[in-house]
């Protein structure tokens, strides 16, 4: 196995949980050269990582399809031994059918799955995670141990967080992508309010999420809370995140980035639910949610609004 491929254009979160491939595959096969595609925006995920030799760019929002076929052009050239799709669909699954690979595989849900070399099944069941259906791409070639997903922040990236380090802190990302997938900034209030007083807050996430960390900033003048919103890269966020005393999320991309740096997390489930597969595996890592709520799950990805209007799996959240 000389050229290995790893497709995940979905979004960040869906990237560190591949990674957990890379940390298998380099194991298994040290030698092989692994590269990876992955959209815009989340390449900062992956950039001198160690085990990473070709890193491909998709850009999605400008000259979509142009920059597709660019893509493919390039991974035709490579003509990679294996290639691997962890998504489900038909854009990533054109690409790997056309991608001259010598053995194709992913999931048996992506529209272009008969055209694959090996297909198998993606399903939800309990203790059955998304880094467990990832690995299951590879069982055969390699075993059936779990690799845990993992980022390697550079030592520009810890310098950088450094100064924030020099006393006791805990990170807070509030905000995710999907409304029904985000505790309400009066609920995070509840859970500051729990927090120990001798710890600095910091509040982490994209620029997109400054207003939001703003809100409990203005909140809490009285304690050491500070908006770091849209001020470091994905990979400062985790060094931060990794020696923080506790780190609390939502199911989110946060969450999968504070696991890959094994660091402490506590996680708040709302409209989702662990049997999805994305829940934390550490064991020092909890789940905060809602049991026997009869309108919960109401989607897999999270929803704009609450269907029922009431957003009980979020209001219920005991910070106790």
């Amino acid at each position: 196995m000389k050229k290995i491929l790893i497709i995940q254009t979905a979004f960040l979160g869906d990237v560190v949980l591949a990674t957990a491939l890379l940390e298998k595959l380099h194991v298994f096969f040290p030698d092989a050269r692994l590269d990876f595609v992955l959209r815009k925006g989340n390449e900062n995920l992956l950039e001198n990582h160690p085990f990473v030799h070709t890193l491909y760019v998709w850009d999605k929002k400008n000259n979509k399809y142009s920059n597709w076929f660019k893509l493919l052009y390039a991974i035709r050239a490579e003509k990679y031994d294996l290639v691997l799709n962890v998504q489900r669909y038909f854009s990533t699954g054109l690409l790997s059918v056309l991608s001259a690979g010598k053995d194709v595989r992913g999931f048996d849900k992506n529209p272009l799955s008969f055209l694959f070399d090996k297909k198998l099944p993606y399903y939800f069941a309990p203790d059955w995670h998304e880094i467990d259906r990832c690995l299951s791409l590879i069982e055969d070639i390699t075993d059936d141990t779990r690799y845990l997903s993992r980022l390697y922040p550079s030592a520009q990236d810890y310098e950088k967080v450094l100064p924030y380090q020099d006393a006791p802190y805990i990170c807070i990302a509030p905000c995710s992508v999907w409304h029904t997938k985000q505790l309400p900034v009066h609920k995070w209030k509840e859970c500051i309010d729990k927090l120990d007083d001798s710890h600095t807050v910091y509040l982490l996430g994209t620029a997109q999420d400054a207003q939001t960390c703003a809100l409990l900033v203005e909140h809490f003048e009285q304690r050491s809370i500070f908006n770091l919103a849209g001020n470091l890269t994905l990979l400062e966020s985790a060094a931060l995140m990794e020696k923080a005393s506790q780190n609390y999320v939502n199911d989110s991309a946060p969450l999968h980035i504070a696991e890959a740096m094994r660091a402490p997390v506590t996680a708040v489930f709302c409209s989702t639910v662990k049997d999805f597969g994305f829940y934390p595996l550490a064991q020092n890592s909890k789940v905060l949610e809602v049991q026997g709520l009869p309108c919960r799950p109401c989607g897999v990805h999270g929803r704009k609004t609450c269907p029922k209007g009431h957003f009980n799996c979020a209001e219920r959240i005991n910070f106790e």
